[in-house]
């Protein structure tokens, strides 16, 4: 993804709120690429996803108009529960600008209530952890 000015700081360099939006994104990507739309789960089923602890390492940062790749890595599931490790670096040189843990809980659209992940996701990504 592109860096946009609305993504820095006053001195160009990405504001460190925005690495969260970057790795929610990637995230988002990473379960539409296993055929599963957040719309979807929670009109069909009554989930949704909700980001429960992140703890990110800045390394370097970022600059406007950088190309970065962010990566999504299933470091750990549970029931109802994911943790993943996520890194951003710089798409034309490699540099790692930031790394994080985000864990992310499965919970039902209307009460917020942790529900287990859908077998067939579990089923998918089990491989994977």
């Amino acid at each position: 993804m592109r860096v946009y000015y609305e993504d820095t700081d006053a001195g160009g360099v990405v504001y460190h709120a925005s690495y969260l939006r970057f790795m929610e994104r990637a995230r988002a990507e990473w379960l539409r690429s296993l055929g599963y739309e957040q719309r979807t789960l929670r009109a069909g089923e009554d989930l949704g996803f909700i980001v429960r602890a992140a703890s990110l390492d800045f390394i370097k940062g970022a600059r406007l108009d950088d190309l970065l790749e962010v990566s999504v890595a299933l470091a750990r599931r549970g029931g109802a529960s994911l943790d993943f490790a996520q890194e951003v670096r710089n798409g034309a040189n490699g540099i790692l600008h930031c790394r994080g843990l985000i864990k992310v809980a499965c919970v039902s659209g209307e009460h917020f209530r942790p529900s287990p992940l859908p077998k067939r996701l579990l089923a998918e990504i089990a491989d994977v952890c």
